[in-house]
């Protein structure tokens, strides 16, 4: 499998570069794009995509198969709120983070039967391969569970 698109906004901004890198009020520390780890790992039996997810939910990601295409995508909104209802905020923060990852698929594999699930801030998705003819499937999502 091989990735195709990669598109990230502001994914998990590094600790040691906000701790160090940090020079007053400069707007770049706030624009920083990481993109996650992921491992693709080919068995006899099927393919599997790990990517390293901390912090997020299974209700941050969505996945779907669109034209011999994996595509993860995960999206996380946070409004940080330390204060009560009568704080007067020095400083309040809003998280946005975004990302996109396609893969494209191999000929040999079962689209219908792929499943994911979240575990321990890592997305774990398993592609069944089938050594059939291959049948092209129109667009799908997949429930992680």
């Amino acid at each position: 499998m091989v990735p195709s698109v990669r598109k990230n906004q502001n994914w998990l901004p590094s600790i040691f570069n906000d701790l160090f890198d940090y020079d007053g009020f400069n707007i770049n520390r706030l624009v920083h794009t990481h993109t996650p780890a992921i491992n693709v790992i080919e068995t006899e039996s099927d393919y599997k995509v790990e990517l390293a997810a901390p912090g997020m939910s299974k209700e941050d990601f969505k996945i779907s198969v669109d034209d011999n295409h994996l595509v993860v995508s995960m999206e996380k909104k946070e409004e940080k709120n330390d204060g009560g209802k009568d704080a007067k905020y020095l400083r309040r923060e809003f998280s946005y983070s975004k990302y996109e990852q396609k893969l494209l698929l191999p000929e040999n594999v079962k689209e219908d039967k792929i499943e994911a699930k979240m575990r321990h801030g890592v997305l774990h998705i398993v592609i069944p391969k089938d050594h059939k003819e291959p049948v092209p499937t129109k667009q799908r999502v997949i429930e992680i569970k």
